[in-house]
């Protein structure tokens, strides 16, 4: 299984720092939050990894190189202009091929056991998500959880039974032919999923270990005064 890391937005929330670096090349623990991933994703055993890269693009080009350094072969997909994450997937499937493939969001820190998701097989149409409790920046969530089925967020009332409220963490494993019917271009992935919820073809996982959305300068500074250089836990 092929893997793709998603590093071409603009980092909006994150000026000034996004302003002179791109946000997957920000630190954290020591290690720009790619490097953590490609750490992980190579000790996983994914050794072929797409990024996409738009923003400051060719910091990463030139930090990520072939990949060698981390024993995997990492091939670049180049947007002119961020493409929002469904676009710059849809442009990636020639590097991708007809199978299913991990996704992962270039922004979030994360400890997550990527190896458990290689066998993954989701539905031919569909994906499988991996969501989070809901963090204090984001208390309504995006998604319900049943067993493993995910369905559309209630919009007023509490989940039934036993429903969970939870937040994509940006990990998941996506069929190809998800993105079959779409035109190239600037596309959101919530749309994508949420026509999955209606064919049943969405399933998902609630991971309660560390993740955190790196979205503003606040959240980084909190992060490495949690995981300073010296942590042992990336």
């Amino acid at each position: 299984m092929k893997a793709m890391i998603l590093a071409a937005g603009e980092g909006r929330r994150m000026r000034p720092l996004t302003d002179v670096t791109p946000k997957p090349l920000l630190e954290v623990a020591g290690k720009p939050l790619i490097e953590h991933h490609i750490t992980r994703l190579s000790a996983a055993g994914f050794s072929e990894i797409v990024v996409n890269v738009s923003h400051l693009g060719q910091q990463l080009v030139e930090f990520l190189g072939d990949g060698s350094q981390w024993q995997v072969a990492i091939s670049i997909s180049s947007e002119q202009a961020p493409l929002e994450t469904a676009g710059g997937i849809i442009q990636a499937l020639p590097r991708l091929g007809d199978t299913p493939f991990l996704l992962v969001n270039g922004d979030v820190f994360t400890d997550y056991p990527f190896a458990q998701l290689r066998e993954m097989v989701p539905a031919e149409r569909g994906a499988h998500i991996v969501l989070v409790p809901n963090p204090g920046h984001h208390p309504l969530g995006d998604f319900a959880l049943q067993d493993d089925r995910v369905g559309h967020r209630p919009s007023t009332q509490p989940a039934a039974g036993d429903s969970v409220v939870a937040t994509y963490s940006g990990i998941g494993v996506y069929a190809p032919r998800l993105f079959a019917n779409c035109a190239s271009g600037r596309l959101s992935l919530k749309p994508l999923l949420d026509e999955a919820i209606v064919r049943a073809s969405l399933s998902g996982e609630l991971y309660q270990g560390v993740w955190e959305d790196v979205g503003t300068p606040e959240r980084l500074t909190t992060l490495n005064h949690r995981f300073p250089s010296d942590s042992t836990n990336q």
